[in-house]
């Protein structure tokens, strides 16, 4: 990471929700091509999320803390904020002695930009600006939201609207995609209820929109990619349902990270 921040820039995107298991089986199934296309040979990494609900994980994400590798550690961190015998700090760890890792690339030089898609990024009270303002841009509309079906193809295109806009300087896109989270029954036809196989539906969904945003990001030059969930979901499994607890399809999140190679000339 000290060789990239500053060289690349960062996307970093939260399938809000996701669940390892219904991510394998649709990668497996051949349902999800782009990322498919992107993904390491491995495909999905299993790992840990830090928490169990979207702002408990995603407040551990901004202070470096991301998904832990679901095996024994230590396990170097890519980045880490300066702190007095931290065990999961390395030498390749970016280390920023700022309070949060977005502040800490925004005195790199990198535009920070923030897409919100779930309750805790909608800036409609104090609780829900906190995470949002730690961004130079922070967005949210009711089109990017849980109960707008179409809301992945309102966050890509809104994205790419202001990458357009925005100065040839390092970039750190967060989005936090909505699609995945309850309600998404609306992505299977028929269906009354959500389920499993309205989440794998969801997940089919948002693959589908996501080619044009890595496509912009090729073109603006080498692109760090962090792709993971905050956590998972329960339907039924032990008489559960949803999340906020401590059950195994809860804590495993899928995970990965790649370097996305910019077009020629970039």
């Amino acid at each position: 990471m000290n060789e990239i921040v500053g060289q690349a820039n960062i996307l970093f995107i939260t399938f809000d929700t996701l669940r390892y298991d219904v991510a394998c089986a649709e990668l497996a199934a051949g349902h999800t091509p782009c990322l498919a296309g992107l993904l390491p040979a491995q495909g999905w990494e299993r790992r840990h999320a830090p928490g169990t609900f979207t702002y408990a994980s995603h407040w551990a994400f901004f202070a470096g803390f991301l998904p832990t590798p679901a095996r024994p550690g230590p396990h170097e961190r890519l980045f880490a904020l300066g702190f007095a015998g931290s065990t999961s700090t390395g030498a390749s760890t970016r280390v920023f002695e700022t309070g949060n890792i977005v502040a800490g690339l925004a005195a790199e030089g990198y535009r920070t930009l923030c897409i919100g898609g779930v309750g805790f990024f909608k800036k409609e009270n104090p609780l829900s600006r906190v995470l949002p303002e730690l961004f130079q841009e922070s967005y949210w509309e009711p089109r990017f939201g849980v109960t707008e079906p179409d809301s992945t193809r309102h966050q890509v295109a809104f994205a790419l609207e202001r990458m357009a806009q925005l100065p040839e300087q390092k970039l750190f896109l967060f989005l936090n995609i909505s699609a995945l989270h309850q309600p998404n029954c609306c992505y299977l036809p028929g269906a009354e209820g959500d389920s499993l196989a309205s989440h794998g539906a969801a997940l089919r969904y948002v693959d589908s929109q996501l080619p044009p945003l890595f496509q912009a990001f090729q073109a603006r030059g080498d692109t760090l990619v962090i792709l993971c969930s905050d956590h998972g979901t329960t339907y039924g499994e032990d008489g559960y349902t949803g999340h906020r607890l401590a059950h195994e399809k809860v804590w495993e999140v899928p995970y990965a990270e790649f370097l996305l190679p910019g077009e020629p000339g970039q």
